[in-house]
């Protein structure tokens, strides 16, 4: 049931990177984009957190500190959590596009400077973007 007047929850971005610069910038530009964003600074804070979104995606580093992303993921995939994933790193090497690919996680580079991380978001998320 709908009630008037009521908004459908903002899907969920969450984010795992241990660069504070690189976080507070994309939880501002998120937000201003109308995602629910919440950030880790490492994978075990993710990894502690109880319940995740059901609906959203993760953007994840792949060099955090403890655990690259990669291996984040796959703990997240084996405890069923489903969210759709984006990786996030600098001048990824072809063995690491290749795992990515095989786990079905694509990967946006680092430095952000363009819409691709927002434009891989609402691909994932299977939203357009209404610009």
């Amino acid at each position: 049931m709908t009630i008037p007047g009521s908004q459908a929850p903002r899907p969920a971005i969450v984010i795992v990177d241990d660069d504070p610069a690189v976080t507070n910038a994309l939880e501002f530009s998120l937000d201003l984009e109308g995602f629910d964003v919440k950030s880790f600074r490492d994978a075990e804070a993710l990894l502690a957190e109880r319940p995740l979104p059901e609906r959203g995606c993760l953007v994840v580093d792949y060099n955090l500190p403890g655990m690259n992303g990669l291996s984040l993921l796959e703990r997240l995939r084996a405890a069923r959590v489903d969210l759709p994933a984006i990786l996030i790193t600098t001048n990824p090497r072809a063995a690491l596009r290749r795992q990515a690919a095989d786990a079905g996680v694509p990967i946006v580079e680092k430095p952000l400077l363009t819409d691709a991380l927002l434009d891989s978001v609402r691909e994932v998320l299977g939203t357009v973007s209404a610009a």
